[in-house]
C-alpha cells in the first residue's frame, strides 16, 4: 500500500484496513478487525505524550508500532495520520491466507479455528512480532508488510472497543471497533458489534 492510504485519520484508516493483508515471512494474514486510537483520546497510548515506548504512534502513518501488554502479549498497531499526530489502529484479529504451519508453530496451537487468530495479542504471535518492529515501515517491501486485499469490505460492524475502561466515558463508548460481518475471524465480545 502507498504511504499516502496510511496518512489518514485513524478513524477513516480503520475500516479501509479491514481486507488488506499483513505479511512476514511465509505468513500471511487477512485483517478482520481492527480498533482506532485518536489524537486526544483518553484510550489512546499517545495521550502520555512522546515517550520511549509511544514515540512510534508519534511518527508518520504507514509505520509499525507494536507494544508489551501485561508482559506477554504482543499487539501491533498500524500507525496512522500526519507525523506528530499520535494515532494509530490496533489490530485486534485476523485469518490465516497462507503460513498455517508457521501461524500454528509460533501460536503453539494445532488448530484452524478462529481462535488461532481472534486477538491482538494472537496476531502478534502468529507474526513472530517484537518491540523492535516499532517503527517499521508497513509501506516498503521485506520484513512485514501491508499489502491490498484486492477486494473492497462492504458489511462491516461496528462497536465499541475492548478492554479500555479506564478511558472517559465518551471514549469508551466511542464506535471506534470495526470487524468484517461474516466472518467468525473476530475477537469477543461479538455481542457488541452491530452492523454499520
Amino acid at each position: 500500500m502507498p504511504l499516502e492510504f496510511f496518512q489518514i485519520d485513524a478513524l477513516d484508516l480503520a475500516p479501509r484496513l479491514l481486507g488488506k493483508f499483513l505479511r512476514r515471512d511465509n505468513v500471511v494474514l487477512r485483517i478482520t478487525e481492527v480498533e482506532a486510537y485518536r489524537p486526544n483520546d483518553s484510550a489512546c497510548h499517545g495521550r502520555f505524550g512522546v515517550t520511549p515506548r509511544t514515540a512510534p504512534v508519534f511518527g508518520p502513518g504507514g509505520h509499525a508500532y507494536v507494544y508489551l501488554c501485561y508482559g506477554l502479549h504482543m499487539m501491533l498497531n498500524i500507525v496512522a495520520d500526519k507525523e506528530g499526530a499520535g494515532a494509530a489502529v490496533l489490530i485486534r484479529s485476523c485469518s490465516p491466507v497462507t503460513g498455517l504451519d508457521t501461524i500454528q508453530e509460533r501460536r503453539g496451537q494445532k488448530t484452524d479455528k478462529p481462535i488461532l487468530l481472534n486477538g491482538p495479542g494472537k496476531v502478534g504471535q502468529a507474526l513472530g512480532l517484537s518491540t523492535e518492529w516499532s517503527h517499521h515501515p508497513l509501506f516498503s517491501p521485506g520484513g512485514l508488510e501491508l499489502l491490498d486485499g484486492g477486494e473492497y469490505v462492504e458489511k462491516v460492524m461496528v462497536g465499541p472497543r475492548v478492554g479500555i475502561d479506564y478511558a472517559l466515558p465518551q471514549h469508551v463508548n466511542a464506535l471506534w471497533r470495526f470487524a468484517i460481518a461474516d466472518t467468525p475471524w473476530i475477537s469477543a465480545p461479538k455481542n457488541t458489534l452491530k452492523p454499520l
